[in-house]
């Protein structure tokens, strides 16, 4: 096996940042964003499917989200799903429209909420972590197999470290921006 290539790990380390940012977007603030229902999976035709596959959302206010579902009869399962998510939400149907209003958020929601988006923080950075265990170790298993030196090793290793700690600011600076936004009244 040759030397690692880093550009598989800097991939593998902003997937973690890219899923922490898609985490980010279903987490609310104070106003209406058709992304707030992205990570909502419905139970649909005997499998579970993204709420976007079932119906389209839209945001006709500022308070107000609404979904207009295809199938008349997946309707109760969109409201359910939407009821379920732990979003703090209560859908209404109307025929094949379900409309979401956002209540105002109250401080302990607030509170709530910043510490779903740290628990999402620290998921991030663990994968990050992973991701620079597995390359040190790869680094280790190279140098053993003779495919590069004691000091092409620690050279690689202090790249990877420096990726990871890159990584991790970027986490800890998009987690900073989400709680300010979350705590804005």
């Amino acid at each position: 096996m040759p030397a690692p290539n880093l550009a598989d790990f800097e991939k593998r380390m902003d997937g973690a940042l890219d899923a922490l940012k898609k985490e980010f977007v279903g987490l609310r603030t104070g106003r209406a964003s058709a992304n707030l229902l992205d990570p909502i999976v419905v139970e649909a035709y005997g499998q579970r499917m993204p709420l976007n596959q079932v119906g389209t959302v839209s945001v006709p206010e500022s308070r107000m989200l609404s979904v207009q579902v295809w199938d008349k009869g997946m309707v109760s399962a969109v409201s359910k799903a939407i009821r379920e998510a732990g979003l703090g939400l209560n859908p209404m149907a109307d025929g094949t429209l379900v409309r979401i209003p956002l209540p105002e958020l109250n401080q302990e929601r607030r509170k709530e909420l910043t510490k779903i988006a740290n628990k999402y923080a620290e998921q991030a950075r663990v994968a990050v972590r992973n991701v620079r265990r597995d390359g040190m170790e790869a680094l280790k298993k190279a140098e053993k197999d003779g495919h590069i030196s004691q000091d092409e090793h620690r050279k690689l290793g202090e790249d990877i470290q420096k990726m990871t700690d890159k990584r991790v600011k970027t986490v800890d600076d998009t987690l900073a921006q989400k709680d300010t936004e979350i705590m804005t009244v």
